[in-house]
């Protein structure tokens, strides 16, 4: 386990429209390489990966993590609009200014609406950087079968931005606990860690700004959605079925709206496969071609 003083400190910054993002890199580019960006989820941040980190820097010649912005060590900036397409603009930027041209993509919950996003550029022609192949772990890829918890419905409600500054670490755990596993709870470490992640410098402000994700969701339904069914790249989801947000009822939807559905069920695992069953999902990755011939080329 990776300690977050230690992700920090092996990390570094770039600019991306005045804010300053952090990221984690390991291996640098080179003629034929292969590339993952991972993308994580709301509210946490980069290290949310920490666990699959070594098998992943195994795998791949160049593996980058960043938080987006408003998330972890990134700028979160004072009354910001945050949107799904912004923070795909992000990842373009973040890797095409390393010169990568294609990535394979491991994504969660947030992350996978900005997978979405990117895979809707990659159909339209206007995707900078191109994806080969998209892993998806827990999340909301269709609206109508998010069931968002009470402190996310809460959040994006006019009290939101008071409610947001009022949360305490109590009461954060709770809302992280109760869409985990009922064994595979998160440790004290995980929840410090989380805290810390999502609090620090303004960070409660921003996740009310920050949820504005699900009214996205619902907006941007059609070219969200029509993406995951016209995609012209190979696509596995990765469950765990004890999510109450996006589990077992998400996979259903999935298997019936997606021809040809690659779908990995992890039993008794909660929201967060990579921090509840790391081997689990290196295992549904590993077992999957277009992960491990997937990557850049320079």
């Amino acid at each position: 386990m990776t300690a977050l003083s230690e992700w920090r400190a092996a990390g570094t910054v770039i600019d991306f429209g005045g804010h300053r993002i952090f990221y984690r890199q390991h291996g640098r580019l080179t003629p034929g390489a292969r590339v993952l960006v991972c993308i994580h989820g709301f509210p946490t941040a980069s290290w949310d990966w920490h666990r699959l980190w070594p098998a992943l820097i195994e795998t791949f010649d160049v593996v980058i993590a960043p938080d987006m912005l408003g998330f972890g060590f990134s700028d979160k900036p004072r009354g910001h609009r945050y949107t799904i397409q912004e923070q795909c603009d992000l990842h373009e930027h973040l890797l095409s200014s390393l010169g990568i041209t294609e990535t394979t993509v491991l994504a969660h919950d947030y992350g996978d609406t900005v997978a979405q996003e990117w895979l809707a550029r990659l159909i339209d022609g206007s995707a900078v950087v191109r994806p080969r192949a998209i892993a998806l772990l827990n999340g909301g890829l269709f609206p109508e079968t998010h069931r968002a918890r009470l402190v996310q419905k809460l959040l994006a409600s006019p009290v939101g931005p008071w409610l947001a500054v009022a949360m305490g670490k109590a009461s954060f755990a709770r809302s992280l606990c109760a869409v985990f596993g009922a064994k595979t709870q998160p440790s004290q470490t995980d929840l410090d860690a989380f805290w810390a992640l999502a609090s620090r410098d303004g960070g409660k402000a921003a996740m009310a700004r920050l949820i504005h994700y699900m009214a996205e969701r619902r907006s941007q339904r059609a070219r969200w959605v029509g993406a995951l069914q016209e995609s012209p790249i190979p696509i596995r989801v990765i469950d765990g079925l004890d999510d109450p947000v996006s589990g077992a009822h998400m996979v259903e939807r999935y298997r019936a709206l997606v021809a040809q559905p690659d779908v990995m069920e992890l039993p008794g695992i909660g929201h967060y496969p990579q921090v509840e069953a790391p081997e689990q999902v290196l295992d549904a990755l590993r077992d999957w071609p277009p992960f491990l011939a997937g990557g850049a080329r320079a």
